[in-house]
């Protein structure tokens, strides 16, 4: 058999500073961010065993099936991860506490008949969640963030640029994203400007119109989350998609 290439949804996650807390935290953590993924995808009504699943060492990777809209991975379910971690992190000590980082993408893949999957995709995924402006964000503050996510532009555009229902563009803050040879515009979602509907945008209910695209918040900016007291930088920057993945 030949392989195919398919259009498919990517999800990563990583637990920031998981090296160094002994085999035994890491596997605890390990568990606890499975665990609460595969909660978060129950809320979402997606079940885990539908996607391809890659276990990262600290983190993991979904590749989504072919049918499901890109937007399911964003609203419930980043909100729904973000708050089991939350809750983790309420009551475990120091040692098992965690910080997740999570990046989304989309493109083409090719999947070979032994299940292997693999294409530029990835690598850009890979390269969006080891970025500087995600990595600050869950760093920031004195216990971190539970979870903070990048989405590609070609993500962002594809779904919170069609207006879906719960992805309110004022939610998402763009950063400049460089890592090795790979530089693009992404788009970061932080704690306080939480992915779901916003309210008091000044629309009449019903009226149809969309409300206005923000312009992107890219000048040496300090994004402040609400209530939280975490606080990061966005750097600014020309952006140029200089690496040959879709999207």
């Amino acid at each position: 058999m030949n392989p195919r290439y398919e259009y498919r949804a990517l999800l990563a996650c990583d637990i920031a500073g998981s090296a160094g807390r002994g085999e035994q935290r890491l596997q605890e953590i390990r568990h606890v961010l499975r665990a609460a993924l595969s909660d978060a995808l129950g809320v979402a009504d997606l079940d885990v065993r539908d996607f391809g699943y890659a276990d990262t060492g600290d983190g993991c990777r979904l590749v989504a099936p072919a049918a499901l809209p890109k937007a399911r991975l964003l609203f419930p379910l980043l909100p729904e991860l973000g708050t089991r971690i939350r809750e983790h992190n309420g009551h475990a000590g120091a040692a098992t506490r965690l910080r997740v980082r999570a990046a989304v993408h989309a493109g083409e893949i090719r999947l070979d008949p032994d299940g292997t999957v693999s294409g530029a995709p990835f690598e850009a995924l890979a390269r969006l969640l080891d970025s500087t402006p995600l990595r600050h964000a869950t760093s920031a503050g004195t216990d971190g963030t539970p979870l903070a996510a990048i989405l590609s532009q070609h993500f962002y555009e594809e779904t919170v640029g069609h207006g879906y229902e719960g992805l309110e563009a004022d939610a998402f803050t763009a950063a400049d994203v460089r890592v090795k040879e790979y530089a693009a515009r992404a788009w970061l979602w932080y704690p306080g400007s939480p992915v779901g509907p916003q309210f008091g945008s000044g629309l009449a209910a019903g009226s149809g119109e969309q409300p206005a695209q923000p312009e992107p918040r890219t000048a040496d900016q300090l994004v402040q989350a609400t209530g939280s007291g975490t606080v990061f930088a966005v750097y600014r920057g020309d952006q140029h998609i200089r690496h040959n993945a879709r999207g």
